[in-house]
């Protein structure tokens, strides 16, 4: 049976919609417990899966079982017949570049296609070069919390930041055509991620929008600007059930 960590949203209120973590390389789901309990206050239900496996043999062969099993995490949410809607998937890393080669490749209308993604921490091909478990911590973040929170977890795999991410499955990713609403992530200080490419990559999409963190490093979700990250998230989310139309809209502004 699958594993999953769940959080659930304050007693009482109405849920707006499911939300589907899915982390990178190394990570364990404990890794976005934060993250996780933080879009639960705001009335989503959220479910954190385990980090995909990508075969490096045929990584394409891998995106079939995996789309098979966020369907699975996202049916077993609905307390009905059907999951709170939208249904938005949240990737970081590798789980980020799963999560856009698998709409990128998906033609099939009858499978399951997730209401909007946000994309975090995309890799480009860059590796790490870290030899110590601290240097690896300069690279994912700087927030002292999330360090203790990856040391001290016994199931975090160290050194995984060093293993290559397929090209087949990051040409994909970055390729990638869906018109599925997007939200990509990218802190300013991530030595593994290609600004270009990820430029080029939010162009090349109906609706998607680019939205850089100032100082934060790969692990974006995680870092010192986490609250201002969570809030750009529940934003993308809150904008996407009112059709993409944007709640707030700033008139006049002296900053």
């Amino acid at each position: 049976m699958t594993e999953y960590t769940d959080h659930y949203g304050p007693d009482g209120l109405r849920t707006r919609g499911t939300i589907v973590v899915v982390p990178g390389r190394g990570e364990t789901r404990a890794t976005y417990a934060r993250l996780g309990r933080r879009l639960a206050a705001d009335a989503y239900r959220v479910r954190v899966v385990d980090a995909p496996s990508l075969d490096t043999g045929d990584p394409a062969d891998s995106l079939d079982p995996f789309g098979g099993l966020l369907a699975e995490a996202v049916a077993d949410t609905a307390d009905d017949d059907d999951a709170v809607q939208p249904v938005v998937l949240v990737g970081a890393d590798t789980g980020a570049v799963a999560v856009a080669a698998l709409l990128g490749r998906d033609r099939d209308p009858a499978a399951f296609r997730p209401d909007a993604v946000v994309l975090a921490g995309l890799p480009g091909g860059a590796v790490t070069t870290a030899r110590t478990w601290d240097e690896e911590l300069d690279v994912r973040t700087s927030c002292p919390a999330h360090r203790g929170t990856l040391t001290d977890d016994s199931q975090v795999r160290r050194g995984s930041l060093g293993d290559a991410v397929p090209d087949e499955l990051l040409r994909a990713a970055f390729d990638s055509e869906s018109d599925v609403p997007a939200l990509l992530l990218v802190g300013d200080a991530d030595p593994l991620a290609d600004r270009d490419a990820l430029v080029r990559a939010t162009k090349s999409r109906a609706r998607a929008r680019l939205s850089v963190v100032r100082g934060a490093h790969h692990d974006v979700l995680n870092d010192v600007q986490h609250r201002s990250v969570a809030a750009e998230v529940v934003t993308f989310l809150e904008t996407l059930r009112n059709e993409l139309v944007p709640v707030v809209a700033v008139e006049s502004s002296a900053w």
